[in-house]
């Protein structure tokens, strides 16, 4: 249960991400710049020397071997002052870490470090650990890394935000892998740059624990994703007002190593931008084409190599076929997210990848009950980022990276590409994807797509658990027996909202009072309701009152009768459809192995729900971070039944609680596995 709620107080926990404002932008008022820190022991110019300069110390780091290609193709800002300032005509500037007290590792990723050539530590594991506390915390500096931040702008919530920039990120260097692929490493949360504006440039370890997990969720549910590498926490402690209450309190500063193949993001592109008519803000670095056309060049050939190559003769040509390629990558992406329940919570275009991965775990959700208007982040009130709209987004962000390309890349010409390649990729993944999670692998139908459709509808109807339906899926049989059909059903309802669950849901929102003022001010005053509130919301709000009403006079077995209708409508119509697989194929038996097989690797059976994050998290709060390890190694496998780590471990109640309190302290005590629908408590929880 939420940790306000335990001591009496009457709000959500709120899951904030160091350095995130109320519109999800850096700079909340709590944060206020330290001195920076420069250590003696961290170098003024860590030496970044071509062809791969190995990491000093001989320690299990010391296989690391860095060639800091970005910084050698873009302008670099050399200025020694750390404080925030605008940064013209540079793609980075140098920064240093600030240290840490008493670095420890909450967790680390095994898999995404074996990127950068680091195999398990064969023999003395604590060494190791402690050696990765002291490096990627920032503490201490690996030889040939070069410490910069990355100057970017960005739309934020649909508008012009001017200079961005890594704020609480800094690029250590790149390092080339046992192949010779080359990875950007990054510390998040290591200190001021100078974009970190009002903020201190520090994550604390609820964010940096979200993060972590999520970026290693994502790989493994095959989902192209930066990567984390470490977590590590500290000391040193920063303010955060948690709740926007007024009552903040001290968190500990905690930092993740990120790995990726870049982290420049449409934002990137952004810093030409002239003065924005809206907003009034421009990039730092308007009329410098040169410096876009080096952005280009750099990002063309180093992570689209075959598109330099086809089109080195002709910058058009090859500029169209690079947006056109990001275009479809995008595309995939979103389709991906959609697949999964994932919401992303933040699409501005400064957390849009230019490579097609997703990045910047912020206020992100894993969507449980289906609901198509489902919105992640507590502070985006209009719902701007909601799960049904996250294709529509991401096709206007890559609008404004077309803006930004103008003129290597006239308008006219991305415009073309965006309308003919955006909608018809998205689709199509989409579709090849939903066919695999339903396990139709022999016929592609054109009914195949209303069959989706239908079954979203059918879970939103019955507050389905969206993981858990799809999963449940895989045991479904096309016999028709009459009481196998009736198991199922039981199993499908099983996995529906409860009344309870139903109530919280829809439960209204605002006060009865303030319902009739704006609902008076929208006929009276239509200019000033603009201002304070959208018709949308008031519309949802008494949808919500609607609903809410209907639910008081619902029993619990007149929603079980629903629910079993509804599905069993559904079932039959992918009954039918499974027939036709059936009839297609010469050996019934090799295709159902293989259907199963198909579904089973492609609906996971574990996803990072907030609440499962929430347990590690308080957990690692109390000094345990063995919770943490265990999500992280339940996340590598998301397909698979889990071996000796089945349950959760939650909180008892606690004298005091209120009545609320000690209702969910009691529901938690049952121990839930990682794979059930969230517990009531869980609803409380709230992302921003």
């Amino acid at each position: 249960m939420a940790a306000a709620l335990r001591s009496g107080r009457r709000f959500p926990r709120l899951l904030a991400p160091a350095g995130a404002g109320r519109a999800g932008c850096r700079g909340a008022a709590m944060q206020r710049p330290a001195a920076v820190q420069r250590p003696a022991a961290l170098p003024a110019r860590p030496g970044g020397p071509e062809g791969g300069a190995r990491a000093g110390g001989g320690g299990w780091l010391g296989a690391l071997r860095f060639d800091n290609l970005a910084l050698r193709s873009l302008p670099v800002d050399a200025s020694e002052d750390g404080g925030p300032r605008a940064v013209p005509g540079a793609c980075f500037c140098r920064v240093r870490p600030s240290p840490l007290q008493n670095p420890r590792l909450v967790a680390m990723s095994l898999p995404a470090l074996a990127l950068l050539g680091l195999e398990a530590p064969a023999a003395d594991r604590e060494a190791a650990e402690a050696e990765a506390a002291l490096y990627f915390s920032g503490n201490r500096l690996l030889a040939g890394s070069e410490p910069a931040a990355h100057c970017y702008c960005g739309h934020q919530f649909g508008s012009f935000a001017g200079q961005l920039g890594d704020g609480a990120a800094m690029y250590l260097g790149e390092v080339l892998g046992p192949r010779g692929e080359r990875w950007e490493i990054q510390l998040k949360g290591a200190g001021l740059t100078p974009f970190s504006r009002q903020a201190d440039g520090r994550k604390v370890l609820r964010s940096s624990i979200r993060e972590f997990l999520c970026s290693e969720a994502m790989f493994h549910l095959g989902i192209p994703t930066t990567r984390a590498g470490t977590c590590v926490t500290s000391d040193s402690k920063v303010i955060r007002d948690v709740f926007y209450d007024g009552n903040p309190k001290s968190e500990r500063c905690t930092v993740v190593l990120r790995i990726a193949s870049t982290f420049i993001r449409f934002g990137s592109f952004e810093i030409f931008k002239p003065t924005d008519e809206y907003t009034g803000r421009k990039g730092p670095s308007v009329n410098r084409n040169d410096i876009r056309i080096q952005m280009l060049d750099y990002v063309i050939s180093t992570f689209y190599p075959e598109i330099q190559e086809a089109y080195s003769d002709n910058s058009i040509q090859r500029n169209a076929a690079f947006f056109k390629e990001i275009t479809k990558r995008t595309a995939r992406l979103v389709a991906e997210w959609q697949c999964v329940g994932f919401c992303h919570g933040v699409l501005n275009t400064d957390n849009m990848s230019i490579v097609g991965l997703t990045i910047d775990y912020g206020p992100f959700g894993f969507m449980d009950r289906y609901d198509p208007e489902h919105v992640c982040n507590g502070s985006d009130n209009t719902g701007r980022y909601a799960y049904n709209k996250q294709p529509e987004i991401c096709k206007w962000n890559l609008g404004k990276l077309g803006e930004a390309l103008v003129p290597e890349l006239p308008l006219e010409i991305s415009e073309l590409i965006l309308e003919e390649e955006y909608d018809a990729e998205f689709e199509k993944h989409y579709l090849q994807k939903m066919r695999k999670k339903l396990g139709l692998i022999q016929l592609e139908l054109e009914e195949d797509s209303k069959l989706v459709s239908e079954l979203l509808e059918t879970m939103h109807l019955t507050g389905g658990d969206f993981t858990n339906i799809f999963y449940s899926l895989s045991s479904f049989s096309v016999d028709s027996d009459p009481s196998i059909l009736e198991d199922f059903l039981d199993e499908l309802t099983s996995q529906c909202a409860s009344v309870e669950e139903l109530k919280v849901a829809f439960k209204p929102q605002m006060d009865p009072r303030q319902l009739s003022m704006m609902l008076m001010l929208a006929q009276s005053n239509p200019q000033l309701f603009a201002l304070i509130g959208t018709k949308a919301n008031i519309n949802k709000e008494l949808e919500r009152i609607e609903q809410f009403s209907k639910l008081q006079q619902l029993t619990a077995a007149d929603l079980l009768s629903r629910n079993k209708r509804h599905w069993k409508e559904w079932l039959e119509k992918y009954r039918v459809r499974l027939q036709k697989e059936i009839e297609s194929v010469s050996d019934a038996d090799a295709w159902n192995t293989d259907h199963v097989k198909v579904m089973n690797s492609n609906n996971p059976k574990y996803i990072l729900r907030n609440y499962i994050a929430q347990n590690a998290i308080e957990a690692a709060e109390n000094g345990d971070f063995s919770e943490v390890r265990n999500v992280l190694k339940l996340l590598e496998n998301p397909f698979q039944e889990a071996e000796g780590l089945g349950e959760v471990k939650e909180d008892a109640e606690e004298e005091g609680a209120t009545a609320t309190a000690a209702a969910c302290a009691q529901e938690t005590r049952s121990r839930l596995p990682y794979c059930s629908k969230p517990p009531l408590w869980a609803s409380e929880l709230c992302v921003t």
